[in-house]
């Protein structure tokens, strides 16, 4: 099968491609809802930091599920957010399930799924039925990288791996993923019928159709702990904001790639933090 040419995510490709008007928009509601699910005990701040970049991304109203031990601190540092508490396993990790978090994700605009989670057997299970009770669009992001080919309408869901979580998805060693990561992506969007951010410095957006983007020059300022959580938060924003999945993952990189170029040039290209880059999205979209 002949492969088409990738699209390079360009401010000319954006501005013909604008995401939907908050003209008139006069309240939260009209917004969209996002639920993020994530956190553990040991990791609680990566569920911190992809939902406060989901209200940076423009989302009206916010709600994070997180291990039960962490959920009032969670609550104290997002004072933005309905917090619920979800019980933790002996190691941490959250168990997803219950009619309450259920109900939850079949009210929310958008879901994202995974920050600051490890990787378990029964999550996959366990996100499927979860999706069955939504129609909004997903990210799924670190621990909940799982197979999404059995899963409710899987054009709406994000898969959003750096290269070792590829390799941990596929079965494609790392090597062969890092010398042709466009040929892998769409491999793996048309597998999983999901659309692909395979994240670099070199990032390839593919979606199930085998139409890809590519965004070349991330800031080596990117490089640090929590940047992945960030994206993903931008990323479930947008599609709260009535983003289509593809059209959100675009922009969320696109986002994030011109938010660490500002800082490096503010601060440096080494040390700027995750907390700081969703900062600087609700400029990068008044702006354009």
């Amino acid at each position: 099968m002949t492969q088409a040419r990738a699209i390079p995510v360009t401010a000319t490709l954006l501005r013909r491609w604008p995401l939907p008007s908050a003209a008139g928009i006069a309240g939260k509601e009209q917004r969209g809802r996002v639920l993020v699910i994530g956190g553990s005990c040991e990791i609680p701040g990566a569920a911190l930091l992809a939902a406060e970049a989901a209200l940076r991304a423009g989302a009206g109203k916010l709600q994070v599920a997180t291990a039960r031990p962490v959920a009032t601190a969670m609550a104290i540092a997002l004072p933005e957010a309905r917090v619920m508490g979800l019980t933790a396993a002996a190691d941490g990790e959250l168990r997803i399930g219950g009619q309450a978090l259920h109900a939850d994700a079949a009210r929310a605009d958008a879901l994202l799924l995974g920050p600051g989670m490890r990787a378990r057997p029964a999550l996959r299970k366990q996100i499927a039925r979860l999706l069955e009770d939504t129609r909004c669009g997903v990210v799924l992001d670190a621990g909940a990288l799982v197979d999404t080919r059995d899963m409710a309408d899987p054009a709406r869901i994000v898969l959003t791996p750096h290269h070792g979580e590829m390799a941990a998805l596929s079965g494609v060693p790392i090597e062969r993923i890092a010398a042709d990561p466009a040929t892998i992506a769409l491999r793996y969007a048309r597998r999983s019928g999901a659309v692909v951010v395979l994240k670099s410095a070199t990032t390839v957006i593919a979606a199930p159709d085998g139409t890809h983007w590519v965004h070349r020059g991330g800031s080596a300022s990117l490089g640090t702990s929590g940047s992945g959580d960030v994206l993903a938060g931008i990323i479930c924003g947008l599609q709260a904001r009535g983003a289509g999945s593809t059209q959100a993952a675009v922009w969320g990189v696109h986002l994030h790639a011109r938010a660490g170029a500002g800082l490096a040039r503010q601060i440096g290209p080494l040390g700027p933090l995750a907390r700081e880059i969703a900062t600087r999205i609700p400029g990068l979209l008044a702006a354009g």
